[in-house]
């Protein structure tokens, strides 16, 4: 699927449609935000105000609504770990994000990130997108059923008007949602009193980072991560782009060394390990983005956020509900999923694809390897169907 381009389309813009599409990766940037924020105790400062800056970077740069998301199996241990044992401090995510730049950035330099993509067939690289698709589409599904009454309202009024150009759908469904979150905790109306504008600038948080936490980070967080981020984070970004917007192509390189270095200044100011994931840029277009407008004014708000309400980010993130952004989710997987139907006529490059997909639902990192020895298998004609 391509989207309608023009000569208008290779330059940003900042029109109500971006507006909108900008809001459109709020369905997972927010609960790990918030996971990390609460349950971690990560300074929002620095999580918010590195989000803020590489999003304005890669908006700028890509010139397409190139997402940055919080990596997830980092951001899954990191929160069940903090609650279960004291080993996971603020301090060990800081040197997550140092490793994991370092290695990124390695991929990158190295063309190890070119090598790497050529090792994987295009029915396991459709499998990766697939399943992630329907993985965001199942979680959607969960969060939805928090509150199926203020979920299907917003649902069918958010698929009404997807495609309508007057009205953005997502600016409706964010309105929407702030009186949701009214109506179920009416306390919030009065907690927004609480909000306190500070102006804050961060500090150097690599200086805090010891031995013992690069170690920690190294075996628990960031290696773990690699399969994960090679799959939805380079291979399968690098091909929703470039199908998206072949006139603005990336390649696997650009985008290992753009994960690699928005890490190593994400840690370094406090922030979060970050990545770029196809499923980010499948919400910002299904909500109407087509430049990179969308991310720049979604880190514009973020930068904001950081800079002046970052004590109050707790009071700011529960204006939305869960089942409001389970709909997100859900549009999200669903626009991922549909870029993917291009299935090839051969029977055991489909079932290549399905297998990949259903293991990336659970785990892209295992997808990745299961995909790329089933198609060895295929293309050997061992696989008999």
């Amino acid at each position: 699927m391509k989207l309608e381009t023009n000569g208008l389309e290779t330059r940003n813009r900042f029109d109500r449609m971006e507006w909108a599409g900008a809001f459109g990766d709020l369905g997972t940037l927010i609960p790990f935000v918030v996971a990390y924020i609460g349950v971690a105790k990560v300074d929002p400062l620095g999580v918010l105000l590195a989000f803020g800056l590489a999003l304005i970077a890669c908006g700028a740069y890509y010139r397409t609504p190139f997402p940055v998301q919080p990596m997830k199996a980092i951001g899954a241990v990191a929160a069940t770990q903090a609650v279960q044992t004291a080993a996971i401090t603020p301090s060990v995510i800081y040197a997550a994000g140092l490793v994991t730049g370092v290695i990124w950035l390695l991929i990158g330099l190295s063309g190890a990130a070119g090598k790497i993509a050529k090792l994987v067939d295009r029915p396991v690289l459709i499998g990766i997108i697939l399943g992630l698709g329907m993985g965001f589409m199942i979680e959607g599904v969960k969060m939805m059923a928090t509150n199926w009454i203020f979920a299907a309202i917003g649902f069918v009024g958010t698929v009404l008007l997807l495609t309508n150009r007057s009205v953005p759908a997502m600016l409706l469904l964010i309105f929407f949602g702030a009186v949701c979150g009214a109506i179920q905790n009416p306390e919030f109306v009065s907690s927004l009193a609480g909000v306190s504008i500070e102006f804050r600038l961060p500090e150097f948080a690599l200086a805090q980072v010891t031995w013992s936490d690069l170690l920690i980070a190294s075996v628990f967080l960031a290696i773990p991560q690699v399969p994960l981020t090679l799959g939805n984070a380079m291979i399968a970004i690098r091909e929703e782009n470039n199908l998206l917007f072949p006139n603005r192509p990336v390649t696997d390189k650009g985008v290992a060394v753009s994960t690699g270095v928005m890490n190593l200044f994400s840690s370094s100011i406090g922030g979060i390990p970050m990545c770029h994931g196809a499923g980010g840029m499948a919400g910002h277009v299904a909500f109407g983005a087509r430049t990179g407008g969308a991310p720049i004014l979604l880190g514009a708000i973020l930068l904001l956020i950081a800079l002046f309400l970052s004590g109050s980010v707790d009071i700011v993130f529960r204006l939305l509900p869960a089942a409001i952004l389970g709909v997100v989710l859900f549009i999200t997987g669903a626009q991922l999923a549909l870029g993917s139907c291009d299935l090839s006529k051969d029977k055991g490059e489909r079932f290549i694809t399905l297998i990949t997909a259903a293991f990336a639902i659970w785990n892209v990192g295992l997808a990745f390897i299961v995909g790329i020895g089933g198609a060895y298998i295929n293309r050997r004609g061992w696989l008999r169907l």
